[in-house]
């Protein structure tokens, strides 16, 4: 599978959070070339700011291998990882980022910061942005569109 075919992965997990009236965020672990966790956001689910599809994807990955080092693991989600979750991704020592929607405003994947490859930091994430943008963005704008609605 491509970047492109896992980042639709990721979209059907974005999907399911946007049905369940959570931000549209989807991601998915691959390692050797095969899916291993899937998440999505559960913010609202959960009553818990930390519940980002990314931290609850790290956290199925953990504990399908047994490890928090996830030298190996490549993440695919729609949205351009916060502060939080691009911490959490070099904490865990994660191979690689794909993000579809860039975030200008607070991505930290290297579109406001970048903590993912902060020369500082014990690791870096390498990170690739840009795959599937429009399908991720147009994802966003109808839930947010939804949500407008919703409140006039």
């Amino acid at each position: 599978m491509s970047d492109a075919d896992f980042m639709g992965e990721a979209l059907a997990e974005a999907r399911l959070a946007a049905e369940a009236g959570e931000v549209p965020v989807g991601a998915v672990a691959v390692c050797g070339g095969k899916i291993i966790a899937r998440a999505r956001n559960r913010v609202e689910a959960a009553g818990d700011a930390t519940c980002h599809a990314e931290i609850e994807l790290l956290k199925q990955c953990a504990q399908v291998r047994g490890d928090w080092r996830m030298e190996d693991v490549e993440i695919y989600v729609t949205k351009e990882p916060c502060a939080m979750c691009a911490g959490a991704m070099v904490n865990a020592r994660v191979k690689r980022v794909i993000f579809g929607l860039p975030d200008p405003r607070s991505g930290c994947c290297g579109s406001a910061l970048d903590v993912a490859g902060f020369p500082g930091m014990l690791w870096q994430v390498e990170a690739c942005g840009g795959v599937r943008q429009e399908e991720c963005l147009e994802v966003m704008r109808s839930f947010f569109r939804k949500v407008r609605e919703k409140k006039a």
